[in-house]
This record gives structure tokens, C-alpha cells and sequence, in this order.
């Protein structure tokens, strides 16, 4: 995944601020806001790693779940054009459109 960063099965987004001169991420996928910085990018991994491993301890302290919960359903908002040729090509194919955008989905993540 193009500029994120992987510990322990934990992601972060990476940017750099050009105007602080260094790096920067937040981490997703998690219920509460966590974000460290380096000015490089050993000192950047050394932050990301020391944050994961403090939001864990601190989770399992107090009992909380870290990771967010997906339930596999979401809304999204799309051009009314492209909903009806999904939908289109949905029934043409004999499926739902459910169907339609979860495969579409795989295709684009899983591949």
C-alpha cells in the first residue's frame, strides 16, 4: 500500500511536512486517534512501533478493544448514472448489486 507502514497487523498512513521538515503518520483502523513523527524515516518506524506498543498496553489495561469493528455493511453515495449501469450490469449478470460492488471491491483490494 502506497505510503503506509505495517506493525504487528497495524497501519499508518505517512506524509512529510515539508514546512516541520519531517515525518509524520496517523494510525487506521483503530478507535481512537494515535499519530508520532520523525525526522527520519528509522527515527519515523521507531515511533510508529513505540505508539502501536503504547496503545496496546494501554488498551489491554483498561479493557478496551483497540481495532475497530466492521460489520460488513456501509452506505456510499455514487452518481445516479453509474448507480443505474451497476446496477445494470448487476441484473445482466444475475446478481445483486450487492454482489455487484462486493466483487468489485475484491477485485480492486485483493488484486
Amino acid at each position: 500500500m502506497k505510503n503506509m507502514m505495517e506493525y504487528n497487523n497495524y497501519y499508518a498512513k505517512i506524509e512529510y511536512s515539508n514546512e516541520d521538515g519531517c515525518f509524520f503518520g496517523t494510525v487506521a483502523g483503530i478507535n481512537d486517534v494515535v499519530s508520532f513523527e520523525g525526522k527520519s524515516i528509522k527515527k519515523l518506524k521507531e515511533a510508529f512501533v513505540e505508539s502501536i506498543d503504547d496503545y496496546c498496553d494501554m488498551c489491554k489495561r483498561i479493557g478496551k478493544t483497540p481495532e475497530k469493528t466492521y460489520k460488513g455493511s456501509f452506505n456510499i453515495r455514487i452518481n445516479p448514472k453509474l448507480h443505474k449501469k451497476a446496477a445494470l450490469i448487476a441484473a445482466t449478470n444475475g446478481i445483486s448489486l450487492n454482489q455487484f460492488v462486493e466483487r468489485a471491491i475484491e477485485k480492486y483490494v485483493l488484486h
